[in-house]
């Protein structure tokens, strides 16, 4: 196969396989190009039989090598750690991977508290249905190995809540309704669509302010929410989009993004909210 046929057919796996073991999809982009660039020179030394398993595995051991130069980074992160927001583009084939749930910002902070090998595993095996001797041959573990660290990962899995029986469409709405209610000023209204014990995480990074811990409570939130209202000029652009598989919300100023917010419900409410202000995690969304 050709190397552009190969990037068109493999690049939405890759891509999927790179982000979710990141969070970034910054990173996640040049991974893919990286591994595209290793096949072109090495497919000129030598005959590869399996080309979707070589690419996984050099994206997937990259990955991991990624995650563990970054590490000390992240113990020095300023604030709350956030992933970066994957914008939904229409029917671009980058997404067909992409299946809502394992994108979705919660999944996403639960993975970061597994190991890099058992990302790796629980991944291919959960998300990507991969057998362990495909698993074992794009890690280079034994399939025995694997089958442990599978098991050990997704116990550490199994404490994440259950999803929203909410619809898209009525969740879309909710969000809707949340964000034409603070713009008006109806905190009565934006209180009635968050849960009490809702929870708000933001992701400023020390670029920009944000909230450096998480905001508790339902009114908390609101008067959070309030006061950034107040702080945003006239032109002020709210746009809604789905991000990270869920309904959310960009705030643009100038035509600069400068907020990226996702939701997320339980008991038919606004029970998480995530937003995204760190300039260099947005910068993927600046045109």
């Amino acid at each position: 196969m050709e190397t552009e046929q190969l990037y068109q057919t493999y690049k939405p796996l890759l891509f999927s396989i790179a982000y979710r073991m990141t969070g970034s999809v910054a990173d996640a982009e040049d991974l893919v190009q990286e591994a595209f660039l290793t096949y072109n020179r090495v497919s000129y030394e030598k005959v590869i039989e399996n080309e979707k398993s070589y690419l996984c595995k050099i994206v997937m051991n990259r990955s991991i090598d990624k995650l563990r130069s970054a590490a000390n980074k992240r113990e020095v992160y300023i604030g709350e750690w956030l992933p970066e927001p994957l914008i939904e583009e229409g029917n671009d084939p980058v997404h067909t991977y992409l299946m809502k749930e394992s994108i979705s910002t919660a999944y996403l902070l639960l993975l970061q508290q597994l190991s890099e090998d058992e990302r790796a595993v629980f991944l291919l095996r959960e998300v990507f249905q991969y057998s362990y001797e495909e698993i074992a041959a794009t890690i280079e573990k034994s399939s025995a190995n694997c089958r442990q660290i599978f098991h050990r990962a997704k116990k550490s899995m199994e404490n994440r809540p259950n999803a929203s029986t909410l619809d898209f469409q009525s969740m879309k709405s909710s969000v809707e309704q949340f964000t034409m209610a603070l713009q008006k000023g109806h905190i009565s209204e934006m209180l009635e669509l968050l849960k009490t014990d809702a929870v708000l995480i933001s992701d400023g990074g020390g670029k920009v302010k944000a909230a450096l811990n998480p905001i508790y409570t339902s009114e908390r939130i609101v008067l959070l929410f309030t006061s950034i209202m107040k702080k945003l000029p006239e032109n002020a652009k709210i746009e809604f989009e789905v991000v990270n598989g869920y309904p959310g919300v960009i705030v643009s100023i100038n035509d600069n993004i400068v907020y990226v917010s996702s939701m997320e419900f339980q008991d038919n409410k606004i029970w998480r909210i995530y937003i995204m202000a760190n300039p260099e995690k947005l910068s993927h969304l600046q045109q």
